[in-house]
């Protein structure tokens, strides 16, 4: 699992998670809280990829994505109206930005300078190495 801290979000409660993550397609995840972040990747795995979001230890919102955790079957109307509902709950959570889901997808793409976040962990991607997180008292 690859670890790190992350700016911009702006969560002030609960967690969000996607299998929808570059280049890799691991479920990533950002949050408050370990519980929360738990219950959301959990349901991204159970709707065998997806967005979920949890708040105080409850799925709260999801849009599944079963087709190899990028696509959805269902009518395109249908996944609109859900990404729509998905976005509005991550702002519900704090988030302020236009589309939370589609900015936690780069997070994880380690070929853009200059840090990516993989399962190996955070990645300077210019200097080719793992960065060890640090938390100075």
């Amino acid at each position: 699992i690859g670890k790190a801290f992350v700016r911009g979000f702006k969560l002030t409660s609960g967690a969000l998670a996607s299998s929808v993550s570059h280049d890799h397609h691991n479920i990533v995840c950002v949050g408050t809280n370990d519980e929360d972040m738990s219950i959301a990747v959990n349901a991204v795995a159970d709707m065998q990829g997806g967005f979920a979001a949890a708040e105080n230890g409850k799925v709260i919102g999801r849009l599944p994505l079963p087709v190899c955790g990028l696509m959805s079957p269902d009518p395109v109307d249908k996944v609109i109206a859900a990404a729509d509902r998905i976005n509005e709950i991550a702002r519900s959570l704090g988030s302020d930005m236009a589309a939370p889901f589609m900015s936690l997808s780069f997070i994880s793409l380690p070929t853009v300078p200059d840090l990516g976040l993989t399962d190996m962990g955070l990645v300077d991607v210019l200097e080719h190495r793992i960065i060890e997180l640090e938390v100075s008292t």
